[in-house]
């Protein structure tokens, strides 16, 4: 009872260094692309590129604090770690206004998060039985997701008091580092989960400790992120049908809030009809989603779109770590979360230049029809794995 009730509070915590993480993620990210190309006057490939790098930055570092989080059995430091330089490299965006300093400044942002990443799911994987494992991770998301809620919120204040200051984006970069610190002090309110006891003579994690199913689930994963770019394109592309700056942050908490609403109840859903087909429900929202972005030509259906974007992302980002830790063994989780973040950052990084590349020579509606061409693939690769596919 005692070890059910720990791992319960473990759940909670992670949730909420999420959500102060995510207040953080949601001020900054939102007002990212406007700075880049308004403030700073660079173009739309060049917030490809940077938030290529980002994504890119994350998931190497992913594998990298899985191997650690496997070898040393120890998430607390890489936790504190990663927040730690997601707080300097925002705060330096100040001061760095070069391409060169942005771009290096937003793969320290991704390596920060790729050392934190894993260990938390391993956190909450460790701290959750399996027949309840899709229910924590939508416990730690929605708490995740309500920081994404207050974020834009606070947002929306900050544009307000400082519509006036010629320094407006300044002052927000600044403050983005406020909810950071709390997120650092909660990081020693988690508790290590227990060694597991290892033979004598045990080899450490390698590729054989993965079961065929963990390297196709990759592959059709790669499909669906090469159409999957920076969600920076989709505040582009709302501001390019009409919607104000003040409107940006209002939309995306009603994104995240759709997700936060969401989160728990299919989370709890894939614990009882299956992992995959709630991932397949999220990517035909992520599809429409994107046909919508490329055919939109009205602000109004903008907000129409992303709530049902919110659904995608409550079908998916939970459930998907889920399957992960259904797929691979315990003493392996680290490693298997990093490979798998990996292989979906390495991807991002060529979608996200793709997708500026393809708005700078055809147009706004060009990424959008290539993400739901990709993702429509990848959902009938899914489908056709769901067919043979066994959970361990």
């Amino acid at each position: 009872m005692k070890e059910k009730v720990q791992g319960i509070k473990n759940v909670v915590y992670v949730g909420l260094l999420s959500f102060f993480g995510g207040i953080s993620q949601d001020i900054f990210v939102p007002i990212l692309p406007l700075y880049i190309t308004a403030v700073l006057g660079f173009d739309k490939a060049v917030v490809g590129i940077a938030e290529g790098m980002v994504s890119a930055g994350s998931y190497i570092f992913k594998i990298v604090a899985g191997v650690l989080s496997d070898k040393f059995k120890q998430q607390k430091p890489l936790i504190f770690l990663g927040y730690f330089l997601s707080m300097i490299s925002r705060i330096s965006l100040v001061f760095f206004t070069t391409i060169g300093g942005v771009v290096g400044l937003r793969l320290l942002d991704g390596a920060g998060k790729g050392l934190k990443d894993p260990p938390k799911d391993v956190l909450v994987a460790g701290s959750s039985k399996k027949e309840s494992r899709g229910k924590s991770f939508g416990i730690a998301r929605m708490l995740d997701t309500l920081g994404s809620v207050v974020g834009p919120l606070i947002l929306f204040g900050l544009l307000y008091i400082f519509k006036d200051s010629p320094t407006v984006y300044h002052n927000i970069l600044l403050f983005c580092a406020v909810p950071l610190i709390i997120t650092l002090l909660l990081v020693f309110k988690l508790k290590e989960l227990p060694r597991p006891k290892v033979k004598e003579n045990t080899p450490p994690p390698s590729s054989a400790a993965f079961p065929k199913s963990f390297y196709i689930f990759i592959f059709i994963i790669i499909i669906f992120t090469l159409g999957n770019s920076s969600d920076a394109f989709l505040i582009l592309r709302a501001r390019n049908v009409g919607i104000s700056l003040l409107q940006i942050p209002l939309v995306i908490a009603l994104f995240n809030l759709i997700y936060a609403l969401l989160a728990v109840p299919l989370g709890s859903l894939s614990d009882k009809i299956g992992r995959i087909p709630t991932l397949l429900l999220g990517w035909l929202a992520f599809s429409m989603v994107y046909l919508g972005f490329a055919m939109v030509t009205h602000s109004v259906l903008i907000w129409f779109l992303y709530a049902l974007y919110g659904i995608y992302y409550a079908t998916n980002e939970g459930v998907s770590r889920a399957l992960m830790a259904d797929i691979v063994p315990a003493d392996h989780r680290g490693r298997a979360f990093g490979i798998y973040g990996m292989a979906i950052g390495l991807t991002t990084l060529p979608a996200s230049l793709l997708a500026g590349i393809l708005w700078d020579k055809f147009g706004a509606p060009a990424p959008f029809y290539f993400g739901a061409a990709m993702a429509s693939i990848a959902l009938i690769g899914l489908f056709v794995f769901s067919k043979k596919f066994k959970p361990t």
